[in-house]
């Protein structure tokens, strides 16, 4: 940029005066467009109203003349061309950035020689020697691995509670089975809920309980997490999952999402006349998807109805949520449709009443969309399941006019919601997240016997977290390395400054019964008051509420953060595959379990560390 600017501002990048800083007249750039502009103007106005500053640009420009004609001595021309060393910061740098872009974007890891890919690493540094594949594979990823293992290691360990999701994935394209392990858990300082992906590990031979139970409790001893510290794992509902975690000794639950997905198949999809008008939809949606000159008048008719053109989706018969994303594009696209089978063939033409069938059932299942998208969020707990399902059975027994032709369809879902779900209440693990969540409590048990075993079971889990709690701490609630400090800022009993507070309390101490603090009746008190308050807005968020109030609440607080760290599903871990054909596909087919299993913990939780 020319030594010019120093004294003229422009309005604007492509505005034709340029303000003078010194008398603040606009001086012309000369020329018609940006172009063609010039600061010859700029100069002369300099030169003929400030002659002390022209001098000064003078000589500015004179010495940058100077130095761009100075010739660089023969180390520094050869410097310029030099390849830099593979150990130097800079080539460290640019390696671990292309590691982050294989790793981020999911290329395949021979991206390194692919020609377009080093031809443009060779423009953008040409003194940057690309490395190769095997030392991506063999040397970059493992270090990559391990630091970033070490970072989430310092993260887990703080954890006092912890829950776990589970999920096994099988690869199309190579024989290879992968456990997928996340964790969960509550910032006891912070209140924050967090996951990371713990391990990803292959599965050999059989997929038998007792050879998933052997890969979780190797994966736990890995990262030094006792089974005390498992609250619970949540995992899908095969019978190996189920049997592998009680053979492990740990609690689990079955997720919540796959158990609607059964709701949803055995209550509403298996009816006869849903299932029927369904089918006519899949072979009208088939016959666009594979009839381009089908797909190319149906877009003609959009056009010609001021539609917006928009294709139909197909559905995949084994996932409900895309039967009906399905049957909401054939509803939107009803008018084109009706135009287009008046003058084309379809396979099959629907009824009015499989249209009206079609529109029934689509607002139902937007419904069981609804939740599930509510309960596969990140933040969803265990807590979230009992008011669900609560919601749930309430809507489907409610009958108004507009349930003409679904009420049978209504009364079956509501059979099958009851069948999967009926015990619910009864498990601890959800009734007692369910009383610490202040968005829900008490309020949406169905049964007073289920709410009172409920409130039973979690005044003996305060009790318990009661006695950590005083066995950590002298005062209730406050952390046990803070009241060291404290104790080290008392004054000794020993010396003449001996305050007779101190005394008080020594005194006190000597005296006091060790149960009095863990009474029952202390602990029903600080329930009932928990209880009786009135509960904080859906939108909330409960982990803020236990911050704000573990000081009123501490033996309570400490609760939450074991109960509400465990999710109500396995989505987590479901969606750690939804990648997986991303990363081994075609061009990563050879790719090795251990290699996989690096890839996918740095898809996941690299970001977490960039942030």
């Amino acid at each position: 940029m020319s030594a010019i600017w120093k004294y003229f501002t422009l309005e604007t990048t492509t505005s034709s005066t340029a303000i003078c800083n010194l008398c603040k007249i606009k001086v012309s750039r000369g020329g018609s467009s940006v172009a063609v502009y010039n600061t010859t103007n700029l100069i002369k106005h300099l030169k003929n109203h400030h002659t002390e500053e022209h001098e000064e640009f003078r000589q500015a420009k004179q010495k940058k003349d100077e130095e761009s004609k100075k010739q660089l001595t023969l180390p520094e021309a050869y410097s310029r061309h030099e390849k830099l060393p593979n150990n130097s910061p800079k080539a460290a740098k640019i390696t671990e950035k292309v590691l982050e872009f294989i790793v981020l974007d999911d290329q395949p890891l021979s991206v390194v020689d692919n020609v377009g890919f080093r031809r443009l690493m060779e423009y953008l540094e040409p003194r940057y020697s690309l490395p190769s594949q095997k030392y991506i594979s063999e040397t970059a990823l493992p270090e990559q691995y391990s630091r970033v293992m070490t970072l989430i290691e310092e993260q887990v360990k703080d954890a006092q509670s912890m829950s776990f999701t589970a999920d096994i994935w099988s690869s199309a394209v190579c024989p290879m089975s992968l456990l997928s392990v996340t964790v969960h858990w509550v910032n006891p300082q912070s209140y924050d809920f967090q996951n990371v992906v713990l391990q990803v590990k292959g599965l050999c031979g059989s997929q038998t309980s007792t050879s998933i139970s052997t890969v979780i409790r190797e994966m736990l001893g890995k990262w030094n997490i006792s089974l005390k510290k498992v609250h619970t794992i949540v995992r899908d509902n095969a019978s190996n999952m189920k049997k592998a975690m009680d053979d492990l000794g740990i609690a689990s639950l079955g997720c919540f999402a796959q158990s609607l997905q059964f709701v949803i198949h055995e209550g509403l999809l298996s009816q006869r006349s849903v299932s029927d008008a369904v089918a006519s939809a899949r072979k009208i949606v088939g016959h666009f998807k594979h009839s381009p000159l089908a797909c190319t008048l149906l877009e003609d008719i959009q056009t010609e109805l001021q539609m917006t053109q928009k294709r139909l989706k197909q559905d995949v018969q084994t996932r409900w949520n895309s039967t009906h994303q399905m049957i909401a594009s054939l509803l939107e696209q009803k008018r084109a449709l009706c135009a287009y089978a008046a003058d084309h063939n379809l396979p099959v033409k629907l009824t009015a009443n499989q249209w009206a069938l079609l529109e029934k059932t689509m607002n139902i299942l937007a419904l069981f969309a609804e939740l599930t998208r509510n309960i596969s969020s990140s933040t969803s707990t265990t807590a979230d399941v009992i008011p669900a399902i609560s919601v749930l059975e309430r809507l489907l027994s409610r009958q108004d006019d507009s349930d003409t032709g679904i009420k049978s369809m209504k009364t079956t879902l509501l059979q099958a919601v009851n069948r999967r779900f009926g015990e619910v209440q009864d498990e601890p693990l959800y009734s007692i997240a369910t009383l610490l969540d202040p968005r829900y409590k008490d309020r949406y048990f169905t049964r007073k016997d289920t709410a009172k075993s409920a409130k039973d079971a979690l005044a003996r889990e305060v009790e318990k977290m009661e006695e950590i709690l005083q066995r950590t701490s002298t005062i209730v609630g406050e952390p046990a390395a803070k009241l060291l400090c404290l104790e080290a800022a008392r004054p000794s009993t020993s010396t003449s400054q001996c305050s007779l507070s101190s005394l008080f309390e020594e005194i006190l101490e000597e005296h006091e019964d060790p149960t009095a603090g863990r009474s029952i009746t202390s602990t029903s008190s600080q329930i009932q008051t928990y209880l009786a308050e009135q509960t904080i807005p859906r939108s909330d968020s409960p982990f803020q509420y236990w911050r704000i109030n573990q000081h009123r609440f501490p033996a309570l607080a400490a609760t939450a953060v074991k109960f509400l760290c465990a999710p109500s599903t396995s989505v987590e871990s479901e969606r750690l595959f939804s990648t997986v054909s991303n990363v081994i596909g075609e061009r990563s087919r050879r790719l090795t379990a251990d290699k996989a299993e690096m890839l996918f913990f740095l898809k996941k939780n690299l970001p977490l560390v960039l942030k």
